[in-house]
């Protein structure tokens, strides 16, 4: 008896050009944090705690930001949820997600309402980064410093962490990872963007 099945390929197009230094044996990851069902490759992660890394977390805006608006647009894709604190710049304000609903305009992107405005301009493809506390003033920092990029994407499975690659010294091709803004890679002083 023959069996024929019908499927179609996915092209899988790869980010990493060079893989040069990555930290042995990987690292896992807690994914109590994540959202997503896929850990994509050249996610940005940082130390945690126990021995642990964690991802840190970026939206990228479809829509400009005043300084005064506490709903800012983002592209879905994303890791946030409500409780996580949010900035657009490093030394800035940062204040918690009170809701997640998606785009009212755009069915490709989600509405974050923040608690209070974060006081600075976002334009169109800017990045929104995970701070670790409120910031009130110029104090706000990434909740897990950029170290590494993950060197593939990863299911992320239900009720586990999960080991992954991380890639310290590597050249990645930019247009093929999420955004990551000026912040997270002047922490990644060893990845060559190209």
């Amino acid at each position: 008896m023959i069996t024929v099945k019908r499927k179609k390929d996915n092209r899988v197009v790869r980010a990493f050009t060079h893989y040069l230094a990555d930290i042995p044996n990987g690292v896992t990851i807690k994914t109590a944090d994540l959202t997503q069902k896929v850990l994509l490759e050249g996610t940005p992660i940082g130390k945690a705690e126990n021995g642990l890394y964690g991802v840190v977390k970026t939206a990228t805006l479809t829509a400009a930001a005043t300084a005064a608006a506490t709903t800012i647009t983002v592209k879905k894709g994303h890791n946030f949820k409500a409780g996580d604190f949010v900035m657009l710049t490093t030394g800035g304000k940062a204040y918690a997600i009170t809701a997640i609903a998606a785009g009212a305009t755009d069915p490709n992107s989600d509405d974050i309402t923040i608690e209070t405005a974060l006081g600075l301009a976002g334009k169109t493809g800017d990045v929104l980064l995970e701070a670790a506390s409120q910031a009130t003033g110029t104090q706000s920092n990434f909740k897990y410093q950029p170290l590494a990029l993950t060197g593939d994407s990863y299911d992320v499975p239900n009720l586990s962490n999960l080991l992954v690659n991380a890639w310290t010294i590597a050249s990645v091709y930019e247009a093929n990872i999420q955004p990551l803004g000026a912040a997270i890679k002047a922490k990644l002083t060893g990845i060559q963007f190209i």
